[in-house]
């Protein structure tokens, strides 16, 4: 199989000396971006493990939320607790921001505006135990949805970067710093072969010059 080399490539010794400085900066480029590789999936790994237990979670409190709200709909039946959940209240706004992991731009969600903990504006005669359990549980579950979802984004940002850093990694080891090496490997042969042909053509020449004088 030929090795395939860079193009273009005149066969002198400067430009031999730039090739090797070509490759050095190529392999140290190449361990950066390994190492930033490994970095972002162990991160990855790391909120994936993030991922799953809120997952988790929210079934958890989810499940324990609806519980009560069934309670709640056997002691005060379905068509009071509907009325009920018609009385919300502005519970804040959340706002986006940008954070950076290892040079990778994620969103973040920020919320410090929410206020999670409000006190629901139906009466304590229209309401029962089950129902202010639901309503707390259900207020308390929606900001770990909110990390939940700020979780998947994060997941989504890094395995995009990572499958970009992968792609460097196998352009560089696979392609340019072969081509790299085989380039070198052909100037020398090329300088080798020349200085061959000038050593013979020397020799010739004295020769040559050897003979006149006899």
């Amino acid at each position: 199989m030929v090795e395939q080399r860079l193009e273009g490539v005149n066969p002198t010794r400067m430009e031999l000396l730039e090739i090797r400085k070509k490759v050095l900066l190529a392999e140290k480029g190449h361990k950066l971006l390994e190492e930033k590789r490994d970095a972002l999936v162990e991160k990855f790994f790391g909120i994936i493990k993030k991922r799953n237990s809120l997952k988790e979670q929210i079934a958890r409190d989810l499940a324990d939320a609806f519980h009560s709200l069934i309670q709640a709909q056997m002691i005060l039946g379905e068509h009071q607790v509907s009325l009920a959940s018609f009385l919300s209240q502005d519970i804040g706004d959340v706002s986006f921001e940008t954070d950076n992991i290892m040079g990778v731009k994620i969103s973040k969600i920020n919320t410090q505006q929410l206020h999670l903990e409000p006190q629901p504006l139906y009466g304590f005669s229209e309401s029962c135990a089950s129902l202010d359990d639901a309503y707390h549980k259900f207020t308390t579950v929606t900001k770990v949805i909110l990390q939940f979802a700020e979780v998947e984004e994060n997941i989504k940002s890094l395995s995009i970067e990572i499958e970009k850093t992968k792609r460097r990694v196998n352009v560089l080891e696979n392609s340019l710093i072969p081509k790299l090496y085989a380039t070198i490997k052909y100037i020398e042969m090329q300088l080798d072969e020349q200085e061959r042909e000038d050593f013979f053509r020397r020799k010739r020449i004295k020769a040559i010059l050897e003979a006149k004088k006899v």
